[in-house]
């Protein structure tokens, strides 16, 4: 609270103006005005009032008019009014404090009720901005507690997804140019007039945080087979494969574990719980294909969760554009056109012109999370 009081008189009258003066001005600065305009003038300039003293009945803009300006203004409408008026009338009273008038106080004016309205008053808004500064450090607190808690979720999630994939790769730079690719993908396919609606902010959020759990499942698959420096056979194959459904259901373990140990989790309004579902669909149906020939449950179309459709074609970017030890990687226009080629059969045919609306971010991001994958297998 500033050291000094200011209060702002606004009266038409100069016998009003010096009775109100008197009885205030040793204990506050006070400033005065004789019209609305003038007091709407002052109200915005320092030292800006901490209350105003409000005739009603003036020429020109009476006070009714300067309240509902202060109200409008946000460098005033937290300044609170006391109407000070010879309109002493029940129905008066009631109209000023509805339209949002502090008090009201009729004339002729006592001095000693003026004062110790006037205190009443200023204890309430020093109150009031004690009160909103306690709410916006606690907000801030509460924000700041928030941003550190997804920090330390995002660096576990990536932990845990690395421990999968530091058993078929020598870095995790997979996992971030996927979960980059990603969050391009969302932001670019929400830009479309006719499809913005499918993603909002809680679920892109929720997309770009989950995928760097999309092969957790290959915890479940042999070394032999994940770090075998050769093609596999089909028998070898059909065993990879079976990661997305081993990470599937891990994932939909933990959603029935959330599920039972907190049982306010399954609502809707749940962000674990909204959180978990989309991992669980990433790590599952990420490698189904639209045409409905990819695995594990040969889903096809939109039948394909969302999310698990965006990972598809990230992760096959990604692994078209990476060199194996059994195979050489492609150059980023190749990719392009492979994906191109697939638009309808592999890929999500929207997802795919959104992809290539935005490829150039994906070459962009390739070379910025450059690594290794010497046995990464899909």
């Amino acid at each position: 609270m500033k050291s000094i009081i200011t209060l702002l008189i606004v009266d038409d009258q100069p016998e009003n103006l010096a009775v109100l003066s008197d009885s205030l001005e040793s204990r506050y600065r006070v400033l005065v005005a004789t019209t609305g305009e003038r007091a709407l003038q002052l109200a915005v300039c320092a030292p800006q009032p901490d209350l105003i003293l409000l005739d009603v009945t003036m020429p020109g803009m009476d006070g009714y008019e300067v309240l509902g300006h202060l109200h409008q203004d946000a460098a005033t409408r937290d300044i609170p009014v006391i109407f000070v008026t010879g309109n002493d009338a029940d129905i008066d009273q009631e109209h000023g404090l509805k339209i949002g008038a502090a008090d009201y106080i009729t004339k002729p004016v006592r001095p000693a009720i003026l004062q110790a309205r006037v205190q009443i008053q200023l204890e309430n808004r020093r109150a009031r901005d004690l009160l909103q500064d306690h709410n916006a450090q606690l907000s801030t607190e509460i924000s700041q507690r928030m941003h550190d808690n997804e920090v330390i979720q995002d660096v576990s999630l990536h932990i845990l997804a690395g421990l999968a994939e530091l058993r078929d790769t020598d870095t995790g730079a997979h996992l971030y140019r996927t979960q980059t690719y990603i969050s391009e993908l969302a932001k670019e396919f929400r830009r479309i007039p006719n499809h913005a609606g499918l993603i909002d902010d809680d679920l892109a959020r929720n997309i770009v945080r989950a995928a760097p759990l999309h092969d957790i499942g290959k915890v479940g698959i042999p070394d032999r087979i994940l770090q075998k420096p050769d093609r596999l056979t089909a028998e070898e194959y059909a065993i990879i494969q079976t990661h997305s459904r081993i990470g599937g259901d891990a994932i939909a373990m933990a959603l029935q574990r959330v599920q039972e140990i907190d049982p306010s989790s399954r609502t809707d309004n749940s962000a674990g719980l909204a959180f978990l579902v989309v991992a669980g669909q990433i790590a599952r149906s990420h490698h189904e294909r639209w045409d409905g020939t990819g695995y594990p449950d040969r889903l096809a179309g939109e039948a394909i969760p969302l999310p698990a459709r965006m990972m598809a074609l990230a992760d096959v970017y990604d692994a078209l554009v990476t060199p194996r030890i059994y195979k050489q990687a492609v150059t980023h226009s190749q990719a392009v056109d492979i994906i191109r080629a697939e638009c309808g059969k592999h890929f999500d045919p929207v997802l795919t012109e959104v992809f290539l609306h935005s490829h150039s971010r994906f070459a962009e991001v390739s070379l910025q999370f450059q690594g290794h994958c010497r046995h990464r297998r899909r």
